[in-house]
């Protein structure tokens, strides 16, 4: 892949960022030496470098696991254990599988039932904008949906290569898609200092270094962040879609963080919704494909690989080629396209498991609301640290200062010096956190991601761990600074 990153360049973020790499490899080993009896200095390893929410203790929401039981063995429609409106639910959607079993295929784009389905959750959101289900195609998770739409994108060689631009920090699933296309990866920074915010002088910079070594052709927004946390505001929305407009860029919307949104003053826009708001010079003429999954947000079911896309403005000659790159893969498991289901036609007033979804759903939400508030305000009393408002996600991005003793040992290691602060946090205190260097960032600075997923209590104390180990880290690596300083000066001296 060929990485257009401009003046202030940063390493080239790693496939996967160190996700399921690098300090979590160390992670998986220290975790099989814990087993078999070996001493450490702590007694688990705690995996704050993903975002797998029940991995993390969350609960399933109890009416999403009754439709999936009930469609996956629907005998169970018999027992008198599983409320009405579960078992309404079930039927319906077997009703539209092959054979009546969740065991068939569906048609590529998903079990039309869903599609339309989807298409009315849109609806719905975006105050009554219309939604077609031809326009909806529903994936194994968002990441599938993303990469099929690369896919479509990319073509051309040399300077006529595809370029895409995409948020610097990023999910480090862009940059992999990118390189296994050979695509050009254009990247663009977040403004850090206004909480990552988007800045349209930042876009035309990007662009334009750009356009002197590929054809730019698509931007992506990742919106909740990951793995920045922040919210966009509808401003920044409207002003990337009038760069977009005039740019003539395909927009890519990834939103699967849509219903994490904490703080006060924050609010999710949809990048379709406000589109139309803008009215038919944009609406009608600007391409977007959005992205939402059912692995974050209130559900956290990663492991039954849910989700959709919603193509707005393709030509109809493209959308074709589309289904037909679509159809390759068969269909999306079909386990996934009825938890999606659940998701986007939830329980409504009067149903009988309304009051216990909405008290589970709610529950999910304040608790993520209140860790989120808990990670920012520990780590801002923590010399050294900076961390900007959780605005929405699951993560925090924080900048660590590292003394320049510990940068020196690392690149004499050929590490990222974020990458050695983790490998060294987690050998000391059995946490495991995403360095900076993974999702990219400007030259000089130095962060990690974490999870804000932990359960409350065992929050507080991997923050309080991970607060001191700094502390202690910096301590260290000052003083061998100054001992070797001083070493220097008493050499000098004796000459």
């Amino acid at each position: 892949m060929e990485q257009w990153q401009g003046p202030t360049a940063a390493g080239e973020p790693a496939r996967d960022g160190g996700e399921r790499s690098g300090s979590a490899g160390e992670a998986l080993e220290l975790e099989k030496e814990l087993q078999q009896g070996a001493k450490k200095p702590f007694t688990e390893v705690i995996r704050a470098n993903i975002g797998d929410a029940q991995a993390m203790g969350q609960k399933p929401i109890t009416f999403l696991r009754q439709v999936s039981a009930l469609c996956m063995f629907p005998d169970l429609l018999k027992d008198p254990n599983f409320p009405e409106d579960a078992k309404e639910k079930a039927r319906r959607l077997l009703a539209a599988c092959g054979g009546h079993s969740i065991g068939a295929y569906s048609v590529s784009p998903g079990i039309e039932l869903i599609r339309q389905d989807v298409a009315h959750f849109i609806e719905r959101r975006d105050g009554g904008i219309p939604s077609r289900a031809e326009n909806i195609f529903l994936s194994t998770g968002a990441s599938d949906a993303i990469v099929t739409i690369l896919k479509l994108l990319v073509s051309g060689e040399g300077r006529s290569r595809t370029g895409v631009m995409i948020p610097i920090p990023q999910y480090p699933l862009y940059s992999a898609a990118l390189a296994e296309l050979n695509a050009v990866q254009i990247n663009y920074y977040l403004d850090e200092d206004k909480c990552w915010a988007l800045d349209i002088g930042e876009l035309r910079r990007a662009l334009k270094d750009a356009r002197q070594h590929c054809q730019p052709r698509a931007l992506c927004i990742i919106n909740p962040g990951n793995p920045t946390g922040q919210v966009q505001s509808r401003q920044h929305i409207e002003d990337v879609i009038r760069f977009a407009w005039e740019e003539q860029l395909f927009l890519l919307a990834d939103e699967v963080y849509q219903d994490n949104v904490y703080a006060e003053g924050s609010q999710f826009h949809s990048f379709k919704k406000v589109l139309f708001e803008m009215g038919p010079k944009y609406s009608g003429s600007v391409e977007l494909a959005s992205f939402h999954s059912i692995s974050k947000g209130f559900m956290g079911e990663c492991g039954f690989r849910g989700g959709y896309m919603e193509v707005i403005n393709m030509d109809p000659l493209v959308q074709q080629q589309l289904s037909k790159l679509i159809s390759v893969r068969l269909c999306p498991p079909v386990t996934g396209q009825v938890l999606l289901d659940v998701v986007v036609n939830q329980p409504q007033p009067g149903d009988p498991s309304y009051q216990q979804f909405c008290q589970e759903k709610q529950a999910v939400l304040s608790s993520l609301a209140q860790k989120a508030q808990l990670t920012e305000e520990t780590f801002n009393r923590a010399p050294g640290i900076r961390c900007n408002p959780v605005q929405g996600a699951m993560y925090a991005f924080p900048r660590v200062h590292l003394p320049p003793q510990a940068v020196q040992e690392a690149q004499a290691l050929g590490q990222a010096p974020d990458m050695f602060f983790c490998l060294k946090l987690l050998e000391e205190t059995g946490i495991c956190v995403v360095p900076g260097s993974g999702f990219g960032q400007k030259e000089g600075t130095f962060h990690f991601r974490m999870t804000i997923l932990p359960p409350l209590e065992k929050l507080k104390v991997v923050l309080q761990k991970m607060s001191q180990f700094h502390a202690k880290f910096t301590q260290e690596y000052s003083q061998l600074q100054l001992l070797g300083n001083s070493q220097k000066t008493a050499e000098k001296q004796g000459q």
